[in-house]
């Protein structure tokens, strides 16, 4: 499964968990041919020195829309993995401007520049019944809604669960005990199990490039494309191929 030669994606979120894996995807895949942009606060890792990755670092986050607008080629598909946390962010008022503000800022300016296609990673549980409840499901059900009006070729989203993959920041007791248990069930049950709650960056990652691939060669199931997370599992890990 190759991308067309003209085309170019862009990568928003590519330092963070699945962020940096979706980079590390396209970069060291013989199935890449198109150049690879980032918009980021620090510089996206590159262990291979690919010469396929063009990042652009810029810390000061409001000039990003703006930045995306302008990049030279245009991509033809951008994907945000771009979220922060309460704690990292200060409180929800700023994990809002990021998780919330910041995406929807970006994928309007993505349409208004002529960009086809947008992915977007979400969460589980933005349509349950306590969403409406639940302020990091509301960050993200007003992503998914804005990116759906602004009526992209292709709008995909990937609700997965828990994330699971070595982070930069040590996790506070609590979830690194909630993660270790939902492992566990993987190791000792099945790992049909951990997946009904749980996915590792890496499949998440592998979901979203395929799924981003099949949008650049016209092959998506639907012009609105909902990944929940059975399909990211089955995309990203037992139909990946390279």
């Amino acid at each position: 499964m190759s991308t067309s030669s003209t085309s170019s994606i862009a990568i928003i979120g590519s330092t963070g968990l699945v962020g940096s894996h979706i980079l590390s995807t396209f970069l060291t895949s013989p199935s890449t041919t198109s150049q690879i942009q980032t918009i980021s606060r620090r510089a996206p890792p590159n262990p291979t020195n690919s010469t396929l990755l063009s990042p652009t670092v810029n810390a000061e986050t409001s000039t990003w829309p703006s930045l995306l607008s302008s990049l030279v080629p245009l991509p033809t598909t951008v994907i945000s993995s771009l979220g922060t946390t309460r704690a990292a962010a200060g409180g929800i008022a700023n994990q809002w401007k990021i998780d919330h503000d910041l995406n929807v800022d970006l994928a309007k300016a993505a349409k208004q520049a002529g960009v086809k296609n947008f992915v977007f990673v979400s969460s589980t549980g933005t349509r349950g019944a306590l969403s409406t409840k639940v302020p990091y499901s509301q960050m993200k059900r007003g992503v998914e809604d804005t990116i759906q009006s602004l009526d992209f070729e292709h709008g995909i989203i990937l609700r997965p669960g828990l994330i699971l993959g070595e982070r930069e920041k040590a996790q506070h007791a609590g979830q690194g005990l909630l993660y270790g248990v939902v492992r566990g069930l993987g190791r000792w049950v099945s790992l049909g199990v951990q997946d009904r709650f749980a996915q590792e960056a890496e499949v998440i990652a592998g979901a979203a490039v395929k799924a981003a691939r099949m949008a650049e060669e016209g092959k998506a199931p639907a012009k609105w494309w909902v990944l929940e997370q059975d399909e990211i599992v089955k995309l990203g890990r037992e139909e990946w191929k390279e």
